[in-house]
């Protein structure tokens, strides 16, 4: 295990237990992936410090780091946060879908979002784009919940 506690494991690996989270579960399955990325993304966000879009921008960077592809800052306001993501390992070893694939990388957004944003309890995050779906990057974005 590295010092910040992570483990390499392949895109491939993390698409297969989804896509099988999604046989036995169907669309519940995207809330059940999710919920791993706010487990994590709170672990990756408790050391944030500083102003809002200082802390976005770090967590960002460190999702670039760890290869969950090439985070972009669209815009952040006191109340909503869009981010694009090229280069998704998520959505690139999925495949082709119908849908969104991207609830890893969500459910951390979704996390950094209630950290950074004025009203944390109203909001949760949607992927609005997402490469499997043929679109040319991932995007996510804030909705009021």
């Amino acid at each position: 295990m590295t010092p910040a506690g992570y483990i390499l494991i392949r895109p491939e690996t993390l698409v297969a237990l989804q896509k099988a989270v999604e046989g036995a579960l169907g669309p519940a399955a995207a809330e059940c992936v999710a919920a791993g990325g706010r487990a994590g993304g709170g672990r990756a966000t408790a050391t944030l410090r500083g102003a809002a879009d200082a802390q976005v921008e770090r967590l960002l960077a460190q999702g670039d780091a760890i290869g969950w592809g090439h985070f972009r800052l669209e815009h952040l306001t006191p109340t909503s946060l869009a981010v694009t993501v090229e280069g998704s390992p998520f959505a690139r070893a999925y495949g082709g879908a119908r849908a969104p694939v991207c609830h890893l990388t969500r459910g951390v957004l979704e996390v950094l979002a209630a950290r950074v944003l004025e009203r944390p309890d109203r909001v949760s995050v949607s992927e609005t784009a997402c490469v499997a779906t043929g679109a040319a990057r991932c995007r996510f974005e804030t909705v009021d919940a």
